[in-house]
């Protein structure tokens, strides 16, 4: 229910441009860097360091030759453990689903969200 209040503000102004987009919650990311020694990270995984807290997975082709819908994947736990207080939660995922909008619409995260704050 955080997430879907979180994105709330984002599709009620961009809504359709993001009817092809959906919105998933793993529990812990199972991807890496690109690069171990220095934690570098494509443009489509929001990180703290070297935790990534989401990530924007383009539309494409499954293994069975099926299409499949973008989507962004927020980390759960990585996400909790960075919220100072259960109550900043929503906002921190507010600040990281418009990062992705903004990754996925290919806009900076200011057109998406004027009043954006970095995630912490």
């Amino acid at each position: 229910m955080l997430v879907l209040e979180a994105f709330a503000p984002v599709d009620a102004r961009w809504h359709e441009r993001l009817t092809k987009l959906d919105i998933a919650v793993d529990d812990v990311p199972k991807i890496r860097p690109l690069d171990m020694e220095s934690v570098t990270w494509p443009d489509e995984v929001v990180a703290d360091g070297p935790v990534p807290l989401s990530r924007l997975i383009p539309a494409g082709v499954d293994r069975r030759g099926s299409a499949t819908r973008a989507r962004v994947v927020l980390f759960r736990r990585p996400l909790e453990l960075r919220a100072k207080h259960p109550e900043n939660l929503v906002d921190l995922l507010h600040d990281i689903l418009v990062q992705q909008v903004a990754t996925y619409l290919g806009v900076e995260p200011d057109i998406i969200d004027p009043g954006l704050t970095e995630p912490e």
